[in-house]
């Protein structure tokens, strides 16, 4: 979320015009292009994504079930140093999730030291007893993980969320730079930039690394690896299906898979064949109809228990979606200086919980100036952004904020940094977050040079969200 304030940072431009060290080669290139070269690229890129099919769902919209997200041609460039300290900022946050998940589902240390409360625990629907005592192969709970970033400075970058469930969006960080490649060749030619197009084969690596107790490696067996989708009708099924043929993963359905001898088995043509690792991209809820929703039909009856034999093991593991729970993230400043003993590197926004009275009395005191989140909302909706709402929009909001407070967290509007977008008139700043992605196994933690920039593509808009009208941009990591 962002102010569009003349103090943004702009990511680009020095204060006085001059162009900053990240953008200096990409400058120079653009300078040197014909103005209806860019303009006829950006079509055929259009094109493009239509023919790859890649669209999102749109919910509630009743005009457009399935949309293009629209795409920037202009990359957004980070320096090698700027992204050193950033990846260390990154690394240690995700160390300090996986520990803190680990100690939650076992002695709840602290929990136990005073510096997290238990009210956030309990009735938390997001906290999975069946977990607790429970350790998931190699120790690892969020073997994938998106961290949603903003830039106010030249050295400050902020968390705005953890996507410690299943974050998504990786497929755009491919394909936008297999775009920019096509489009322009000569242009990479011309700035070394740090490939992102392995991800996937990182992906099935560090996949393959976090095999459970089951798995046989006897004769040089790999681990297999499938990816389990809701099917064709989820607004992420383009994603889905591109990394699991990225990957050279079996893409399976809960209706093609089963328990057999304390195995899950998916089924092939020559039969059933036993599963090491399930990449889900099913909510907890409907993971295992006789564990959780038993009206579930996208899930494995019975998964649960052979995971908890040691029989499977499940990528992100259930229970990790009380780590993206908004009301722990005001906490996350504490959660890093207790599993790691380091003051974070990465700063939080700063944050009100509405759950405590004084923090209540001062958010709707100042509504009009505030952006207020549910707990566990996500892609921009059932939230209020103070400066661009009507008195009557606000009102609605503190009705239902005195209501359940609890529900509610507040936080400041950002000066957020901007970044150029291909306008009619040429360049123009907009403003843009980014989600690099995260891969962990008991091997380390693997973050990819670069990630998924979202950027606003109306003027001053403080939106990114591609459910709210935002669009992507390619994001580009210099070599040294």
């Amino acid at each position: 979320m962002t102010n569009s304030s003349p103090s943004s940072y702009d990511e680009m431009l020095d204060a006085d015009g001059s162009v900053r060290a990240a953008y200096a080669g990409y400058c120079k290139w653009y300078e040197e292009q014909p103005p209806d070269l860019l303009r006829r690229k950006k079509s055929e890129a259009e094109a493009f994504f239509r023919r790859t099919g890649i669209t999102f769902n749109v919910y509630g919209a009743e005009d457009a079930e399935e949309r293009l997200i629209p795409f920037d041609m202009v990359p957004r460039i980070i320096t090698a140093n700027q992204w050193r300290k950033l990846a260390r900022g990154i690394e240690q946050r995700v160390r300090a999730l996986n520990a803190f998940l680990h100690d939650l589902y076992h002695r709840q240390e602290i929990v136990r030291s005073g510096r997290f409360p238990e009210r956030l625990l309990k009735g938390n629907a997001a906290f999975l007893a069946e977990m607790s005592g429970f350790t998931p192969p190699g120790g690892v709970y969020t073997h994938i993980v998106g961290i949603d970033l903003v830039r106010t400075g030249e050295d400050d970058f902020m968390v705005l969320e953890d996507n410690a469930r299943t974050p998504s969006g990786v497929s755009y960080m491919l394909e936008n730079r297999e775009t920019m490649m096509a489009m322009f060749p000569e242009l990479f030619t011309r700035v070394r930039v740090r490939e992102v197009s392995d991800y996937p084969r990182r992906l099935a690596r560090s996949l393959a690394a976090c095999a459970p107790p089951a798995f046989d490696a006897s004769g040089g067996r790999k681990p297999v690896v499938a990816v389990l989708t809701p099917g064709i009708y989820n607004s992420a099924y383009f994603e889905h299906a591109f990394l699991a043929d990225q990957m050279g993963a079996e893409l399976v359905e809960g209706s093609d898979l089963r328990v057999e001898n304390g195995r899950i088995a998916m089924r092939t043509t020559r039969g059933w064949k036993p599963i090491d690792v399930l990449y889900r991209r099913v909510d907890d809820e409907y993971l295992d109809p006789l564990t959780f929703n038993p009206d579930s039909v996208l899930g494995v009856s019975g998964i649960m228990d052979v995971y908890r034999a040691g029989g499977i093991t499940i990528a992100n593991a259930p229970g990790t979606g009380i780590a993206d729970d908004k009301a722990i993230y005001s906490f996350m400043p504490e959660i890093v200086e207790f599993y790691t003993g380091e003051k974070p590197i990465l700063q939080n926004v700063p944050t009100w919980r509405c759950s405590e009275p004084e923090a209540l009395a001062y958010v709707l005191e100042h509504l009009a100036e505030l952006v207020v989140k549910e707990v566990h909302g996500s892609g921009g909706y059932g939230m209020l952004i103070g400066p661009t709402s009507s008195k009557k929009e606000i009102a609605a909001f503190e009705a239902k904020l005195r209501a359940r407070p609890d529900n509610y967290i507040a936080q400041p509007t950002l000066s957020l940094s901007t970044v150029p977008i291909l306008a009619n008139a040429g360049l123009a700043p907009r403003h843009v977050d980014l989600r690099p992605f995260v891969l962990v196994s008991p091997n380390g933690v693997d973050i990819t040079p670069g990630g998924l920039t979202r950027v606003a593509l109306k003027k001053g808009s403080l939106v990114v969200n591609s459910s709210q009208g935002g669009g992507t941009k390619d994001s580009w990591v210099l070599d040294d």
